[in-house]
């Protein structure tokens, strides 16, 4: 009985958490004819004739997305894996994990960033610290009312906050789906665009497994609200998620100290010394 009304009440709330495998969560949406699902598998094909992609079933608004990824092995320069948040429209909101191929024995870079009402140009770039082909490595986003983070093996590496009060936008209201693909990008992706893809080495595979979204699902205007209130429920708003510990701070700082090699930020003469108004703000 008490399960039960627990059930009433989660669906009531919108609440949904998808404890679920690839195969009941998404869906393939490009490249059909090379990539594939399989329960709790995902593999992602790139060749000469097409990328491959996949998205989930349902939208969500806040929660923890996370799936564990091994990455284009050997050369793999010009590709980009990308794992991602989305919603739709010119308005659209997107939180973004981009891994960047590089020839064989150089580290990936990945690439994050934020869009938020349509806007991006909110990039940081990383080095990874371990070889992101050789095994399954766990990247997962966490997004609430109050902060989005990007951690890698548990490990924050960045952090967005929630500075809306005070005019700077933050994606809190609308859903979004989860997107992954892997698709050619030597036109931009490894040095500027200076190597190219060696189709040679195609197929180009990135394989993706357990798939979880334990997020609130979206139902509308109506999930604005009921996702971001603070009851049990909404895990997410627990005061614990709304700042990282000491422990992860230095974390976050390790990497960042360390692994960090793009930072919008500090990038004064690409906005013309204007920097956008959030890199005054406290962000961890």
């Amino acid at each position: 009985m008490v399960l039960a009304l627990l059930f009433i009440f989660f669906m009531a709330r919108g609440i949904i958490i998808v404890d679920a495998n690839f195969g009941k969560s998404m869906y393939l949406t490009w490249g059909t004819q090379h990539a594939s699902i399989q329960g709790e598998d995902l593999q992602l094909v790139l060749d000469q004739t097409s990328g491959s992609a996949a998205q989930t079933k349902i939208p969500f608004l806040f929660g923890s997305i996370e799936s564990k990824i091994k990455l284009v092995p050997n050369n793999s320069a010009g590709t980009v894996t990308a794992y991602y948040l989305s919603s739709t429209g010119s308005q659209h909101d997107e939180i973004d994990f981009e891994f960047l191929g590089n020839i064989s024995g150089q580290p990936y870079i990945v690439h994050t960033n934020i869009y938020t009402q349509g806007n991006g140009s909110k990039e940081q770039q990383f080095y990874l610290w371990f070889d992101p082909t050789a095994d399954f490595h766990n990247y997962t986003i966490h997004w609430n009312p109050t902060q989005v983070v990007w951690y890698i093996d548990s490990i924050p590496i960045r952090v967005f906050m929630n500075y809306e009060e005070e005019g700077i936008a933050y994606p809190n209201k609308q859903g979004m789906k989860v997107y992954t693909s892997l698709w050619n990008a030597d036109d931009w992706a490894t040095r500027g665009g200076l190597v190219k893809t060696n189709w040679t080495n195609a197929p180009f595979i990135a394989r993706l497994n357990r798939f979880r979204a334990r997020a609130c699902k979206w139902n509308g205007p109506i999930s604005i609200n009921n996702c971001a209130s603070n009851v049990p429920s909404n895990w997410w708003t627990s005061p614990i998620y709304k700042q990282l510990s000491y422990a992860q701070m230095g974390q976050l700082n390790w990497v960042r100290n360390n692994y960090m090699i793009y930072d919008y930020c500090k990038d004064t003469k690409r906005f013309n010394g204007q920097v956008p108004p959030e890199c005054f703000k406290t962000q961890f």
